[in-house]
Order: structure tokens, then sequence, then C-alpha cells
């Protein structure tokens, strides 16, 4: 693979994020059909952006001096006699490998953790993974629409037969002890007269007669037979009211 030597040295120095950076000391090691041969390890200041692993003669200096493509290698941890060595190892018969010594354990675990993740092989990885729990989600969430919303409204179903319909909720009790009305519809779809008010008890001696019961059935929603009923009530109080007043009674 041929690269623009001055378009990488551009990417090298530009001010792109950098996924990871610091000192190591680099060895290479060529493999030879007679053996390994080594060179000796040089401090660089390495810089890792994307796939590219670019190093650099000292921290200050504007082109790098070497670049590493992390395609087709495997990054692992080697038998040196430096302490906390690792190597850069390539799938290819013949290629070279790269010794680098980090300054300690916690610089030498976050340059392996950081190279492992560059090559674009762990990124498909990584988008295939992510691709297959998007899918399951979206699985998971389809199946949570199709299925039916359960709701109480107010209504609790028997507990000794579920089978049964629910039981509607008492309805809630005022200060004065009447409830409250409800003008919605029936099961019948019938809509429902308001509650008749506590009957008054004719005094003893009175002689004004009990009121009947109301004649107004449940399916009666007439506002004039229900004006009537009620004005006799009133009416029947006031014949009373005027009685007592006759006999000096307040």
């Amino acid at each position: 693979m041929k690269l623009n030597e001055r378009s990488v040295a551009h990417y090298a120095t530009c001010d792109s994020p950098t996924d990871h950076a610091g000192f190591l000391r680099k060895r290479v090691e060529r493999h030879h059909h007679h053996g390994h041969h080594g060179t000796s390890y040089q401090r660089r200041w390495f810089v890792l952006k994307g796939n590219l692993l670019f190093y650099f003669e000292e921290r200050e200096s504007r082109e790098p001096v070497g670049l590493v493509v992390l395609e087709g290698c495997t990054v692992e941890l080697c038998e040196a006699a430096e302490e906390f060595a690792f190597a850069i190892r390539f799938d290819d018969a013949g290629a070279k490998a790269y010794v680098l010594v980090a300054d300690g354990q916690a610089s030498m675990e976050a340059w392996v953790k950081a190279l492992s993740r560059a090559s674009f092989d762990y990124m498909r990885l990584v988008v295939r993974e992510l691709e297959k729990q998007l899918e399951e989600a979206c699985t998971s969430l389809a199946a949570c629409r199709r299925s039916p919303r359960r709701s109480s409204l107010g209504r609790k179903r028997h507990l000794s037969n579920p089978a049964l319909p629910p039981v509607q909720e008492k309805p809630p009790v005022l200060e004065n002890g009447y409830s409250t009305w409800s003008s919605g519809p029936d099961r019948d779809g019938h809509t429902k007269p308001p509650p008749l008010p506590p009957r008054r008890r004719s005094a003893i001696g009175s002689s004004v007669p009990a009121l009947q019961e109301s004649p107004v059935s449940p399916e009666t929603t007439c506002f004039a037979k229900l004006h009537h009923w009620y004005g006799q009530e009133i009416a029947a109080l006031r014949q009373e009211w005027q009685e007592r007043q006759k006999r000096g009674h307040p």
C-alpha cells in the first residue's frame, strides 16, 4: 500500500483528534531465515490517530520519522529483559515486529488497549455488535407496541373469580355526606338521573301528608317532572312551617 508522504506528514501534525500519545522506547525486530535480528531501543514520541501510529524524535518535532499502519497485526505482551514491554506483530511472514516499552504498568495497559482497538477489523466487529443490539431493541419496541395495554381506570376485578366483570369503584363522599353525581351514560347507554335528596319525615301531628316516593324512574330524564317533584317537597315544607307559626312554635 502506497501512502502520500506529504499528506501523511500533514495528518500527523494537524489539529485532528489524537486517540493516544506519549513517550515509548522502541526496538524493531526483523525476521530473517537465519534468525531474529533486533536493533537497540530508541526513545520516541508516539501519536496514535485512527489506525495510524506515528512516532517522532521529540515531542516538538514537526515531522514524524516513522509510521506503523495497524492493520493485519496483533498487540500482545512480550517477554523481554525490560519491564512493561509489549509488541506489535504482523501476520505476514518475514514482517518486522515493533517491541515497545512503557514507563509504567498503567501506561503499558493504556497503550495496549488503545492499539488493540485501532484497526478497522476491530471497528467492524463493534459496528456489527451495535447493529445487532439496535435490531433487538427495534424488535422489542415493536412487540411492546403490538401488545394491548392494560388500564385499570378505577376498576377492580373480583379476586375470587377474575372472569367476572370489573367492579366499579364507589364514588367519593363529600363533606356534607352526599356522593358526587356523574352525568355520563350507564352500561346500557342511558344518561343517569341525579340522586334524590334524603326524605324529610313529617312532624308528628302535622296535617301535611307525607310525600310519595319519586315517580321518576332511572330511565326518565325529563326536567319538567323533576322540577315538579322537588317543588312539591318545597311547598309541603313551607306549609308545615306556616302551621307551626300559627301554633306559636318557631
